[in-house]
């Protein structure tokens, strides 16, 4: 089973005031961290979609070793990313992939693993946080259809997951942190300051 890492990086941060993708902590930028986490977790290869923003995001990132899709519908929301990166994974003949928002900086390479230890149990094996299911997400091809069919406007895989709960395993993530995503710049702050 060939597990593709896929990195949803194609919004343009409106709140936050500038694409996520070219969003900087701790020395690296977000999306460069998100293609290293789904690499070092076991995942290959790693597609990145971006969009808004796209030539800037390539022209600064160190994507050499990903896939680098771009999403020209991304201003309809992060379902058309979703689908964009799933046709793109489809391409590249893997039969499953780890889901990552560019914007989880605490989602690290153990995140990524405690899901694909768990990939045979479930079509989808999702990160959980308090006991609700959040990101990031393995989904495996069998489901990819029925996830793009729902992954419309801001939704991506959510709706098919809170649709189907008997196909889906919780990986409980407490204990490795990255329940926080960066929208605005207080959060960006906080996370810089080490308070999340």
């Amino acid at each position: 089973m060939t597990v593709a890492g896929l990195v949803l990086a194609a919004g343009a941060g409106r709140r936050l005031g500038r694409a996520k993708a070219l969003v900087e902590v701790g020395g690296e930028l977000l999306v460069d961290r998100a293609a290293r986490v789904l690499a070092e977790g076991g995942c290959d290869p790693v597609v990145v979609v971006l969009g808004a923003q796209a030539a800037d995001v390539v022209a600064a990132a160190a994507l050499d070793h990903a896939i680098v899709v771009v999403n020209d519908g991304w201003d309809d929301g992060m379902g058309s990313s979703l689908r964009c990166g799933l046709a793109a994974v489809a391409e590249n003949g893997a039969t499953a992939a780890v889901v990552l928002l560019v914007d989880q900086p605490h989602v690290g390479p153990d995140h990524v693993r405690r899901l694909l230890d768990r990939r045979a149990e479930a079509p989808a094996v999702v990160a959980s946080y308090g006991g609700e299911p959040r990101n990031p997400a393995l989904l495996s091809a069998s489901i990819w259809p029925e996830v793009c069919a729902l992954a419309v406007g801001d939704v991506g895989a959510r709706a098919w997951i809170r649709a189907h709960p008997e196909q889906v395993a919780g990986v409980a993530c407490d204990d490795l942190g990255g329940d926080i995503d960066i929208d605005t710049a207080a959060d960006l702050t906080r996370v810089e300051e080490g308070l999340t």
